[in-house]
């Protein structure tokens, strides 16, 4: 998962490149799922292998350098794991 934070009023910016280049790098063999919340910007890469994060994006569209957390897949289906 890969997390950014918008410098005030360019959310839009942040999300257009995560769009077209951010994300664009990480190969066909990862599902990309991209999410937006006020003044965010929210990547989850699903694949096979290593985990892949994104690139840095341009310093002026950002307040902060963004998170990126590595997870492991407990599920693929929406059931609960058996505990």
């Amino acid at each position: 998962m890969w997390e950014a934070k918008a410098r005030p009023g360019l959310e839009g910016e942040l999300l257009e490149w995560v769009l077209t280049e951010g994300a664009a790098g990480l190969g066909e063999s990862v599902r990309t799922e991209v999410f937006t919340a006020p003044g965010r910007v929210v990547v989850i890469v699903v694949g096979p292998g290593t985990p892949r994060t994104l690139p840095e994006p341009p310093a002026e569209l950002v307040d902060r350098p963004p998170h990126a957390w590595p997870f492991t897949r407990i599920t693929s289906s929406a059931r609960q794991p058996n505990l």
